[in-house]
């Protein structure tokens, strides 16, 4: 296994200038340069119950020049300088922001034209493929995401923030009101504390979901974090949900749709990481966070309303397909310990069915409390996964 860890500035300028010199020596000695980056795709993916989350094998991905590979080469060199550049100076910028700067330099030299970039996803690309070759993330290059750390409401939490002049900010999660608290980011950044006990976090998939929650007075009643995670969970929900199962030591639970989406690609990537993220799942995954639902047996309990995934629906027949691909590959998925998604799995792949987190608010449509007590319920009496 490959373990990854937090880099220095200083160390990641070394490291850039000695493969920048590798390559220089190479050229002048007339070898072909190589670039070697970490396979970061499913077949190099290592899972165990003890690290939790998916972790790089050892394969690597070299790319030697030769007249395929130039541009690839040059382009990384060239947006190397770039992320240096803000490295040095402070500077953050975001991959769309990288792409213009990019041809803002291509405009003002015309020599460097044949490393332009037609399209962000070409230069998107490069960064990632500049990350995996240092093995560092992309925030200790200066690049961050324009993304949110869900919204968040609780009674009890305070969160310092440590900014980038070394100054602090306290915030009170009681003192925000209606607003939410949205961490950026580098949740590295913040130390939680709370006032009295915190029993649980929940995570919902809907951020809608999560909103009706709280006005309906959920972090009132229970001594609670409730996190509106808003579909497929950023960098900075993943890692904002580490720090809270690091940092608070609380009991993390996941609420959303039924259906292999949601488990396979929403769920999973919340608790194990992902592929394409090997390098970064370690700070950037809780894998103590349980499936609360909706799970099969919920409706039948609850008597929910379900529907059948249909074969027009293009999505819908991608996601199974995904999911049966999982159950035959995805080392987390044919994991022992994780049985009991993987039976998820197989019944929604054999039912063709879907259940919808709205649907509890159809149990006694009177009572707007009723979709709480139930998430409560479940978690009192262990009904997870």
């Amino acid at each position: 296994m490959v373990k990854y860890s937090t880099k220095t500035s200083d160390e990641i300028k070394a490291h850039c200038y000695a493969i920048c010199n590798k390559i220089f020596s190479d050229l002048e000695k007339g070898r072909r340069p190589v670039l070697e980056a970490t396979k970061c795709t499913l077949d190099n993916a290592i899972y165990s119950i003890k690290n939790g989350y998916l972790t790089p094998g050892g394969k690597k991905v070299r790319t030697e020049l030769n007249v395929g590979s130039i541009q690839k080469m040059a382009r990384a060199i060239f947006m190397l300088e770039i992320l240096l550049r803000n490295i040095t100076t402070g500077a953050v910028n975001t991959k769309r922001e990288l792409y213009y700067i990019s041809k803002g330099e291509v405009k003002f030299n015309p020599q460097l034209k044949p490393l332009d970039f037609s399209a962000q996803d070409e230069s998107d690309s490069i960064v990632d493929f500049i990350c995996e070759m240092l093995e560092c993330y992309r925030e200790e290059l200066n690049c961050y995401a324009n993304d949110r750390g869900g919204q968040t409401y609780s009674q009890q939490l305070i969160v310092t923030e440590t900014l980038n002049d070394g100054t602090t900010a306290r915030i009170d999660l009681s003192q925000l009101g209606t607003s939410p608290f949205q961490p950026k980011n580098r949740p590295q950044n913040l130390k939680l504390s709370s006032k009295g006990k915190i029993d649980f976090c929940l995570i919902v998939e809907s951020e809608g979901t999560a909103n009706t929650l709280v006005a309906n007075g959920f972090t009132k009643r229970h001594k609670s974090i409730l996190i509106g995670a808003q579909g497929v969970p950023s960098n900075a929900v993943r890692g904002w949900a580490k720090r809270i199962q690091d940092q608070l030591k609380v009991p993390l639970y996941f609420f959303g749709d039924l259906d292999a989406y949601t488990v396979q690609n929403i769920y999973r990537t919340l608790k194990a990481g992902s592929a394409s993220s090997l390098i970064r799942n370690s700070d950037f995954s809780a894998p103590d966070v349980r499936f609360l639902g909706v799970l099969p047996s919920d409706i039948k309990k609850y008597d929910l309303h379900d529907y059948p995934v249909k074969d027009t629906n293009t999505a819908d027949v991608r996601a199974l397909k995904k999911a049966k691909d999982a159950l035959e590959n995805d080392p987390f998925f044919k994991n022992k310990e994780n049985k009991g998604l993987a039976e998820i799995l197989k019944w929604l792949l054999k039912n063709k069915r879907r259940c919808e987190q709205q649907s509890y608010f159809m149990v006694d449509p009177k009572d707007v409390s009723m979709p709480e007590k139930i998430i409560v319920e479940k978690i009192k009496h262990g009904d997870y996964v």
